[in-house]
C-alpha cells in the first residue's frame, strides 16, 4: 500500500463506521488540507506510549474524509468513515508537520470457526435491540442496516458498543470474524441490558406527565 498520512489518536475507528473529529492543532489542519486535496485518506492509529508518534507493528484503521465544516482560526469539524485495517511497518522521512507511515494490509485470516445459524440469528437480534436502545438514548431513529459479510457486521455492532479505549483496540486486533462474533455474543446480554434500562428511564423522563392516549394527555376524571 502507499504511504498513508497518519492520525495517532485515543480513538478506535472501526471499518464500516463513522466517526466525527474535531481537528485544531496546525500540523493535522496541514494533514486534512493536504489529504482533501488528494485521496481524502489517512490512518488512524494509537499513539505511542508518550502520546507521541506511533509505534511499529501497531494496528490502524485507514479512514476517508466523508464531510468537513470549516470553523474559525482553520478547526474544523470533520466526519470520516472507516475502510481497511492496517499493520505500520515503517514511518518514513517527511517534510511534513504530522507522521507519513508505509502501511501493510490487514486482511481476516481464514475461518476455521463456522458462526451457528442460530447464533449468527441471536447477534443480529442483540445487536439490533443495542441500536434501538441507543436510538431511545439519543432520541432519534438510528440506520442499522447491516453489512451481510460478517467481518464487516461484527465492526459494525462493536463500534455501537461502550466499551474503553483498550477493549476496543484489541478487538479491531481480531483476524477471525468468527471470533469476533462470538466475543460480541458473549458481552451483548450485559451491554444490551444496561442500555435497555436507561433507554427505559430515559422514556419515561421525557414523558413525565403525559399519557400515551389523544394528544399525549391523559384524564384525571
Amino acid at each position: 500500500m502507499a504511504p498513508l498520512p497518519l492520525f495517532p489518536l485515543a480513538v478506535v475507528l472501526f471499518p464500516g463506521a463513522l466517526l466525527p473529529l474535531h481537528i485544531f492543532e496546525p500540523r493535522y489542519q496541514q494533514l486534512l488540507t493536504d489529504v482533501v486535496e488528494g485521496d481524502h485518506r489517512f490512518g488512524i492509529l494509537p499513539p505511542a506510549g508518550g502520546g507521541e508518534g506511533a509505534e511499529v507493528g501497531t494496528i490502524g484503521t485507514v479512514a476517508r474524509v466523508r464531510a468537513v465544516q470549516p470553523l474559525e482560526e482553520g478547526r474544523s469539524n470533520v466526519v470520516v468513515s472507516g475502510e481497511s485495517r492496517f499493520l505500520l511497518e515503517a514511518t518514513s522521512p517527511s517534510a511534513k508537520p504530522y507522521l507519513i507511515g508505509d502501511i501493510a494490509a490487514l486482511e481476516d485470516q481464514s475461518d476455521t470457526l463456522i458462526l451457528p445459524q442460530h447464533q449468527m440469528a441471536a447477534l443480529i437480534a442483540l445487536a439490533q435491540r443495542y441500536a434501538d436502545a441507543l436510538g431511545r438514548l439519543n432520541d432519534s431513529e438510528r440506520d442499522t442496516e447491516f453489512s451481510p459479510d460478517l467481518g464487516r457486521f461484527t465492526f459494525q455492532v462493536a463500534a455501537l458498543l461502550d466499551w474503553d479505549f483498550t477493549t476496543k483496540q484489541h478487538f479491531l486486533t481480531l483476524r477471525s470474524a468468527a471470533e469476533r462474533a462470538t466475543r460480541l455474543l458473549h458481552a451483548l446480554p450485559r451491554l444490551l441490558a444496561v442500555a435497555e434500562e436507561r433507554a427505559g428511564v430515559h422514556t419515561r423522563a421525557t414523558t413525565n406527565g403525559k399519557g400515551l392516549g389523544h394528544g399525549g394527555e391523559t384524564s384525571l376524571s
